[in-house]
């Protein structure tokens, strides 16, 4: 590896042949040391665990929700396989995203920009835009919908609160990356508990891990509509602006410019992406096994007050599931737990 290569900041000359350098995230850029490479395993690891539980929180988002609510309810653990691969597609991207931070000490906005031709940095930055847009507007309404279904807020009120909420978060900046870290630590934490509450130890769930298991090893698309539920799945996982933001965001650790120190920097990234996707890959399946527990082989539910509510393959999965969990498994706080996980889920 090229000892020579720029780290930790970006460089362009300009046509009078002046360097401007404009640091990845100016605010967090460097702030956090990484001990020598020779140091000690726990000690490196501390050092360099964040990045990647950022970037995994748009693995789980509200968006992934609708889709594998839908394909444990109407396939059972059919799907599961379709989560599992989409979830090793997202550990080879924000590795290789990762690694291009580490490496050139550019995140991939600057990169396109040095290096692809001047006349693509407008459509790039265009297309990004909307992807981000996309992507965050799934955030907004999942927890704008958590918000109304606890509390009853109309939709328009709980968007306008989410909206608010979130520059709260982004006012966190201030506080240093590790504060940043350790509150979406705690969002993701929220939901994995609750998740585990709901299929571990609430008396009503079982799940069949055997035929779990051999689902999650034997793909098969054979029924009915089920390409398009799979394909929704991993277009919720493909997650455009989380490329740009994890290369820019393993930055944040101030590295030695040396070819170890870049070896072993992209060792731990590696390692800190390999284990926090693997955690959202967790959290996806629970929410499809949670599905195809509750829901797979039934039409309609009787809920509170003699109400029935019925439900199909067009249905709104959130709310349904909020609606007929509590009768599904014979107490209120399944829901409770649901839309907990939901609200943790948007404001991740």
């Amino acid at each position: 590896m090229d000892d020579s290569l720029p780290l930790k900041e970006d460089s362009r000359t300009t046509s009078s042949n002046i360097t401007v350098l404009h640091p990845s995230l100016e605010g967090i850029h460097g702030t956090i040391a990484v001990p020598h490479h020779t140091a000690g395993f726990w000690q490196q690891w501390r050092a360099f665990i964040g990045p990647a539980i950022l970037v995994s929180v748009g693995y789980m988002d509200p968006g992934n929700w609708g889709t594998d609510l839908a394909g444990g309810a109407q396939f059972k653990y059919g799907l599961l396989w379709v989560v599992a691969l989409a979830s090793v597609m997202a550990i080879f991207m924000q590795v290789i995203a990762s690694r291009l931070g580490v490496v050139t000490g550019r995140d991939l906005a600057q990169c396109c920009r040095d290096w692809y031709p001047a006349w693509t940095r407008w459509p790039n930055w265009l297309l990004c835009e909307l992807a981000i847009a996309a992507c965050d507007l799934a955030e907004v309404l999942g927890s704008a919908v958590a918000l109304n279904l606890m509390f009853h807020i109309p939709l328009v009120w709980a968007v306008v609160i989410t909206g608010l909420d979130v520059l709260l978060l982004l006012a966190l900046q201030r506080f240093g990356m590790r504060t940043i870290e350790a509150v979406v630590v705690l969002l993701i934490a929220t939901i994995a508990v609750c998740y585990f509450i709901e299929i571990f130890v609430l008396p009503q769930t079982r799940p069949e891990f055997l035929e779990m298991g051999r689902a999650l090893v034997t793909p098969g698309l054979g029924q009915r509509g089920m390409i398009y539920v799979a394909i929704g799945m991993i277009g919720a996982t493909v997650m455009p602006h989380n490329l740009y933001l994890h290369s820019a965001l393993v930055q944040s650790r101030r590295l030695q410019k040396d070819a170890d120190s870049i070896r072993s920097a992209i060792r731990f990234n590696t390692l800190d992406s390999t284990l926090a996707l693997t955690m959202a890959f967790f959290v996806n399946a629970a929410i499809l096994v949670l599905a195809a527990i509750v829901f797979h082989g039934k039409t309609s539910v009787m809920v509170a007050g003699g109400q029935v509510v019925h439900f199909s393959a067009d249905s709104d999965w959130i709310r349904i599931a909020y609606v007929t969990l509590a009768p599904l498994l014979g107490t209120s706080v399944a829901s409770a737990l649901f839309v907990i996980a939901l609200l943790a889920s948007g404001q991740s």
